[in-house]
């Protein structure tokens, strides 16, 4: 293979199997294509050991792509019911997966993940350090951090989530400005609190250029992780979150530098007036990286109803350049989602990011609303569900309320406005009652 990364192929004009699908998924020219991925504003997370990967791009010009969080935790390590998660997942629609297992057997989970799903798969090294050392935080040291990194290289997972922009000197900021909800990045509070317990600096940080060279052989994507994204709205824009975001805007262009794809990760918590501006400054700052985010979360009253408030700061998110949205489910906050959770935040998610292809004008996201709205003038019900984000949950609606008459609703009956007008605009007697 004469190239190490993505990014390395597309600067030396080498068309790979990638790319080209990701070409013919998106209807997009693929010497254009090339040009973004070479300039680092799509990425195309491709781990050379993930054989079974169907490709994707990230980008803010191409289709707004979300990612599904899964794994195991200490209350509950069923493999099979994830499992059973990630398989939903993909069938809805998911173009990628983030394996955030936290306890039990991590690796032989994640190998299965990289053997036998089409979509993305990320993970978070940080989160597994923890499950494999089994020894307290303050005793694990910099090079087994690193050491993890190469792990999940080598297992074949396309793009790692690295907590790099909390350094001892952001850190030290982020003490001094006094924020309501403090840290509440799983992998940015456990990196925070070894530096404090060790006094040593962020080992992504200081070994950056070694995990670059990781990077490079294995050809996987660093997701630069937000551990200091606002945790509710009253933390939302402040001086830790955007002085971390200086921090990976300038990692952003040394990866670069040495041929390896990035992904900046963001907010967060996030009121509506704020978002489309963090969006513009991310891509300033990142030089138009990919921009990935957790919602944003609009509101911070919606416990059991978290889907919707990320939906609504997701779909404005990815209008203003947002290219990659992480989903959340109902049970955001309250426990691990189930089955059924799952379905509803990937639901959720798509719904934002589709909205927001509409906006962008992403070719062939309107011409599918064209073809449910003939459906519907048609009174076509089959397929209007075959249209349909959820069809079974579309077909279950209608047919627990059967109406008297298979053309209409039970909820209008022959007072139906579609029917009504379709028939008096072909020259018949519309007759409400008599019917």
């Amino acid at each position: 293979m004469n190239y190490t990364t993505q990014m390395d192929a597309a600067r030396r004009g080498i068309l790979t199997k990638e790319l080209k699908k990701v070409a013919e998924k998106e209807k997009f020219d693929i010497a254009e294509l090339m040009k973004l991925v070479a300039e680092g504003k799509v990425a195309i997370p491709a781990n050379k050991r993930h054989q079974c990967l169907e490709a994707n791009g990230i980008g803010s010009m191409l289709k707004t792509k979300i990612n599904v969080n899964l794994g195991t935790s200490r209350d509950c390590m069923d493999l099979n019911m994830e499992l059973e998660k990630v398989n939903d997942a993909v069938r809805m629609g998911a173009e990628s997966i983030m394996d955030l297992s936290s306890f039990g057997d991590t690796r032989t989970f994640r190998k299965k993940l990289t053997r036998e799903c089409p979509a993305m798969i990320g993970t978070v090294p940080i989160y597994d350090a923890v499950v494999y050392y089994h020894k307290p935080l303050k005793d694990i040291t910099s090079r087994e951090w690193i050491d993890i990194v190469k792990m999940h290289a080598e297992d074949g997972v396309d793009f790692q989530t690295i907590h790099i922009g909390i350094n001892r000197r952001t850190a030290g900021r982020f003490k001094k400005a006094k924020r309501l909800t403090n840290i509440v990045s799983r992998g940015g509070s456990i990196i925070f609190a070894w530096m404090e317990m060790t006094g040593q600096e962020n080992p992504f940080y200081e070994h950056f250029d070694e995990i670059l060279d990781i990077c490079q052989e294995y050809d996987v994507t660093l997701s630069l992780g937000d551990a200091c994204r606002p945790g509710c709205i009253a933390d939302a824009s402040d001086i830790s979150q955007i002085e971390e975001l200086v921090t990976l805007g300038e990692l952003t262009q040394r990866a670069w530098d040495k041929n390896v794809q990035i992904i900046i990760e963001g907010p967060g918590h996030m009121p509506l007036n704020q978002i489309e501006a963090n969006m513009k400054i991310q891509q300033t700052i990142c030089k138009g990286a990919p921009f990935y985010v957790l919602g944003p979360l609009v509101t911070d009253i919606a416990p059991g109803y978290d889907h919707i408030t990320a939906a609504i700061g997701g779909a404005l998110a990815a209008a203003s350049g947002a290219s990659f949205l992480c989903y959340v489910t109902p049970a955001e906050h309250l426990r691990l989602p189930d089955v059924n959770d799952v379905k509803e935040g990937i639901i959720a998610s798509r719904i934002a990011a589709h909205a927001a292809d509409i906006a962008k004008g992403i070719k062939g996201a309107a011409q599918w609303d064209h073809e449910m709205s003939t459906a519907r003038k048609n009174l076509d019900w089959e397929r209007m569900f075959e249209l349909s984000l959820d069809p079974e949950k579309a077909r279950s609606y209608r047919e627990s309320a059967k109406p008297e008459k298979e053309d209409t609703c039970s909820m209008c009956g022959n007072f139906c406005a579609v029917k009504n007008m379709n028939r008096i605009l072909n020259g018949e007697i519309v007759s409400i009652f008599d019917e």
